[in-house]
Parts: C-alpha cells; structure tokens; sequence
C-alpha cells in the first residue's frame, strides 16, 4: 500500500510563500527610508512583484479545489489582496501589522494580569490604569505626571462636560 498523502507542506504554498519572502526581503532594505522613499522604491522592486504574485494566485486557485486547505488560504489571499497592495503605494503604511501589535502588546498584556486583581471591581479599576498608562507612552506623555494631573483635576471637580481635555491625547499639561 503506498501513501497518497504527502507530508509538509504543499508545493503551491512553498511557492506562495517564496513570493511573501519576497516581499519581505525588499522591505528590509528600505526599513530607514523616510515614507516618500519607500514609495518609490517599493513601485520599482515591489510592483512588479505583487503583479507576479496575483497572477500566480489567480492561475493557482483555478487549478486548486476551493474547499481543500490550499484552496482555503488561496482564497484568503484573494479575499484580503486589496489590502495587501495598500503598503506598496504608500510609504507610511507596512507590509503587516506587527509593528502594531509590538505597541500594543503591553496594554493587552496589562489587561489580561487583570484577570488576576483579586476582585472584579479591583480588576477592572486595573485595567483603566494600565489602559491610560499604556494610552500615555503611545501619545509621548510621561504617565506619572499625567496621572497626577488628572487626579488633581478631578479632586479639584474638574467639569463633567470637560471631560475630553482629560483623555490622554488631548493632555498638553497639568490640568
């Protein structure tokens, strides 16, 4: 009896990630441009790739059943493409989102330790100071100060309908 079944992973998805790879390799030489660079030089290295790229996922999901694993992630592909060839017109956006998920790590990380406050009242008071600490470092304020001063804001009865000059990214200085 011979094993129809290959094991690892399926030639046409090798292909497809060689091309991701790709990708990739490109937006490691221009990871210090500036936006207006990266534009540029992703239209000459990354277009033509990205052209190449759809023409293979366009030829590859007719050759594949849609209801197979390959097919699946084919499809996937297909279905967020749009948003993939975003990053090669603009120079701010990235070719993924983990630069984003770095930042945000440390507030998801705080919310979750939440979980182990002791008391629900104790947890969710956790994690609206962790979620504003988090809030500050993102918006380049000093949190420490920035706590001290919308403590005193409020102990000084700060008006109920100011409240937005209080959120973080509306913080300039001491309330």
């Amino acid at each position: 009896m011979h094993d129809v079944a290959q094991s690892g992973a399926a030639p046409i998805a090798r292909e497809g990630l060689a091309q991701i790879h790709a990708l990739y390799r490109i937006e490691k030489d221009l990871r210090d441009l500036n936006a207006d660079q990266r534009r540029a030089a992703r239209k000459d290295r990354s277009k033509p790739v990205i052209e190449a790229f759809e023409l293979w996922l366009a030829q590859n999901r007719a050759r594949v059943s849609t209801k197979s694993p390959t097919g699946e992630a084919l499809k996937y592909t297909a279905k967020y493409w749009d948003g993939l060839c975003l990053f090669r017109d603009e120079g701010r956006i990235e070719l993924d989102n983990k630069p984003v998920e770095r930042t945000i790590r440390p507030i998801a990380l705080s919310r979750k330790n939440a979980l182990f406050a002791g008391h629900e009242a104790g947890s969710q008071n956790w994690v609206v100071i962790a979620s504003l600490i988090e809030t500050c470092k993102l918006n380049g304020i000093e949190p420490h100060r920035y706590l001290s001063g919308l403590l005193t804001a409020i102990a000084g009865l700060h008006k109920q309908a100011d409240i937005n000059k209080l959120l973080p990214w509306n913080y300039a200085k001491p309330v």
